[in-house]
């Protein structure tokens, strides 16, 4: 027993040793560990390895997606004419002569009986419409319809055949750092593959409402219209705008997201025009000093500046100072984000809109409504429908109530804010669409135009602008 202990001893310590001198003089260390003083800040030092997947470029496949995208991404030609004036035509009147003039841009073809989505500033003031597939064939088009808001367009050809064509795929579930391939006819390049990654989303552009998905895949004059797909295959952007000093591509460009693309396409066949719903909120611009004076501009989510009468927000509960966090299982984080989600949906559809009310967190129901108010061309004024409130007051049935105007005509002395307005230059004003033609036909450098309207003491008044 006693030599059995020995033994067992001996061997214990035989293989500490062992263990303790591979340890020490022949296994390599993985990890270094720096010591620093206590007032020396720590780094921390991940280990974690890179996944193959992560690897680089190498590692995806993009040759799939972009065989598939060619042969739905066509050659979009608009010829429209402009006039050229003359000395002629000062003396005499004569008619100025009309030159021919080609844009070029894309387009994507959705169906396989040829319907062809675009932009809009690539078909505008077009009197001829001409589509050239990846094979050479080419067709005349029609104008199906177009939405100048979201700069989306809808034509149309008729082919002997199905056509390839892309499906939409969800642009919601599109992630920032997927890669993704652009597709178009660059400077009448046909067929040309861009490859980059999704830098942004819900980018908004100066003062546009437009949601954008932001890109730095190669976009030029002539992707306009153009497809931007995954890596599947799937169509989740239109190309649409390049910012950059000049004109063209210096980084990044934009795409209009699928869903609303998809969304405006689907409002054009069935409805004849788009079908646009409103939650009826405006928000403050966070980079005004009232803004960041209440510290408005630091919040993550859309504070809620005012809240239209009648609207779906106003029905739901919604008040000034709720900030919204989330709509359906959308985050909010900026304006761009709600207004980007809001346009893939129409007036009757219900949104689950998530808010912060002080501490609380509260979710609200929302159905949205049709607009209510919008700015008119021309004079800018900002005009809303009558409520039911308004009609009572005025005892009238139809109208729009004037709820902003331009600094400029507050100069001069023209307090119309509250007013109703009748009529213009006798034609009848029945809601804010009846607004929005009127105003947009007034020439502000010949004529005048004469308003009709309702005061805010109900007194009925002719204001004549010359």
């Amino acid at each position: 027993m006693k030599r059995f202990t020995s033994l067992l001893m001996v061997a214990i310590f035989g293989g500490a040793i062992t263990l303790g001198g591979y340890k020490l003089f022949i296994e390599k260390g993985k990890s270094t560990f720096a010591f620093t003083e206590s007032e020396m800040p720590v780094f921390k030092t991940s280990t974690t390895p890179v996944s193959s997947a992560g690897a680089g470029i190498d590692a995806v496949d993009f040759t799939t997606a972009a065989e598939n995208t060619v042969n739905a991404v066509v050659h979009v030609k608009n010829l429209t004419l402009s006039k050229a004036p003359s000395i002629f035509d000062f003396f005499y009147g004569s008619e100025a002569r009309q030159i021919p003039q080609i844009g070029t841009g894309s387009g994507v073809i959705i169906s396989p009986d040829g319907y062809i989505v675009t932009n809009n500033h690539v078909i505008a003031k077009s009197t001829e419409l001409k589509v050239t597939l990846n094979n050479n064939k080419s067709y005349d088009a029609e104008l199906v319809g177009t939405d100048p808001n979201t700069d989306i367009a809808l034509i149309k050809i008729d082919a002997d055949r199905s056509l390839p064509y892309l499906a939409f795929g969800d642009s919601d579930n599109t992630k920032v750092g997927e890669w993704v391939l652009a597709v178009g006819n660059p400077f009448n390049l046909t067929s040309t593959v861009t490859a980059g990654i999704v830098s942004a989303k819900a980018r908004a552009l100066g003062s546009s409402e437009q949601s954008f998905i932001q890109t730095d895949a190669a976009v030029n004059p002539g992707n306009s219209g153009g497809a931007l797909v995954n890596t599947n295959g799937d169509l989740i952007g239109i190309n649409t705008a390049i910012t950059s000093q000049t004109g063209s591509y210096v980084g990044y460009s934009f795409a209009v997201p699928s869903n609303i693309a998809k969304k405006v396409v689907e409002d054009i066949l069935e409805y004849g025009n788009v079908q646009k719903g409103m939650l009826g909120i405006s928000a403050p611009n966070i980079n005004t000093p009232y803004a960041i004076e209440n510290g408005i501009n630091e919040i993550e989510g859309v504070y809620v500046g005012k809240v239209e009468e009648e609207s779906g927000a106003d029905d739901a509960g919604l008040k000034m100072g709720d900030i919204i966090k989330q709509i359906d299982d959308i985050k909010i984080q900026r304006f761009a984000d709600l207004t980007g989600y809001i346009s893939t949906k129409r007036p009757g559809d219900e949104v689950q809109v998530t808010v912060k009310r002080e501490d609380e967190t509260m979710i609200f129901p929302v159905t949205l409504k049709e607009r209510q108010s919008l700015i008119v061309p021309v004079m800018g004024l900002v005009v809303k429908n009558l409520t039911e409130k308004d009609k009572k007051l005025f005892k009238i049935d139809e109208g729009v109530k004037i709820t902003g105007i331009p600094e400029t005509y507050r100069r001069d002395g023209l307090e119309l804010e509250g007013s109703i307005i009748l009529e213009i230059d006798g034609e009848p004003i029945n809601n804010i669409q009846d607004a929005r033609i009127e105003f947009g036909k007034i020439n502000p450098r010949y004529g005048k135009t004469v308003i009709t309207l309702l005061n805010k003491d109900g007194e009925r008044e002719r204001v004549i602008f010359q």
